[in-house]
């Protein structure tokens, strides 16, 4: 028997519904206010302010309620955030630092994949840099040293950042998800959505110029687009603010070398960027 094509078209809404509950709910988002505009995106506003989800040590992983965060609060005056980035949400700030974040982290025991890690692998780098590269989740490599991009692909992404004209100490490197995902596989809806937030929580303490964005998981976790790496690579987005530019993750040009040209070209475009700012004030 043939199914139903709009019975399918309903399951398929039905379960991004529960997927983007489920996000907002670990950013400890309590009211969406919904636009009358019937093309614009359903979810038009976000009037909460993300905030880390939270368990003790030792205990299982469980999500607590939301708690008072140290990031601005958007206003009924400042413009939508869209679920898929059409329109920018307003930049965010904090008083928190790398180590306020981390000593949040801890030993973290929030979903399963602290069942099968070495250690927690956290942001790394320099604490004011302008410069931020966002991967997926650690390696085998990182999970053994604790640090992340430290493998085959680590090794190539150390390339790219001297390719213009910076060292891995002038930047921060970090990943969506701080443990290693058994096998190197891509990190659950459910496992992103819980490490996310310190993620979120670490720019807005940082605040670079640029966050280079590395590969399909790294994009939609930090933008929430539908379009995969390949068709958005290379064009500036928007996050809360701050600028992004999107590009193949080292690991894929590791099995494609000819995809290395394009990235060329995504990196000659943030760095020009970056060389058009005036220098910072510490």
């Amino acid at each position: 028997m043939k199914a139903d094509p709009t019975a399918i078209e309903l399951l398929d809404l039905l379960k991004q519904s529960r997927e983007y509950t489920k996000y907002f709910a670990e950013l400890g988002v309590e009211t969406i206010a919904l636009s009358s505009d019937p093309i614009a995106p359903a979810a038009s506003r976000i009037l909460a302010a993300p905030s880390p989800v939270e368990s003790s040590p030792g205990s299982s992983p469980a999500i607590s309620e939301p708690r008072q965060s140290r990031m601005k609060v958007p206003s009924a005056s400042d413009p939508p955030a869209s679920l898929f980035g059409e329109v920018a949400a307003p930049q965010f700030q904090s008083t928190e630092s790398m180590e306020d974040v981390w000593r949040d982290i801890g030993d973290c025991t929030r979903c399963g994949l602290c069942e099968g890690r070495t250690q927690v692998v956290n942001t790394f780098g320099n604490h004011k840099a302008r410069l931020m590269f966002v991967g997926e989740a650690p390696g085998a490599d990182e999970d053994a040293q604790g640090k992340p991009f430290v493998g085959r692909a680590g090794q190539l992404l150390t390339k790219i950042i001297e390719a213009i004209g910076l060292k891995r100490e002038d930047v921060l490197i970090g990943n969506v998800n701080r443990c290693r995902p058994p096998g190197n596989r891509q990190p659950t809806l459910e496992e992103a959505a819980i490490c996310r937030p310190f993620l979120f929580r670490e720019i807005a303490a940082v605040q670079p110029d640029v966050i280079v964005v590395m590969g399909n998981t790294a994009l939609r976790n930090l933008l929430e687009v539908r379009e995969g790496i390949t068709r958005v690579r290379g064009k500036f987005q928007d996050f809360r603010g701050i600028k992004v530019m999107p590009t193949f993750h080292p690991a894929y040009l590791l099995r494609d070398p000819s995809k290395k040209r394009e990235t060329w070209e995504d990196l000659k475009k943030f760095r020009d960027y970056l060389d058009s700012l005036p220098p910072r004030r510490d």
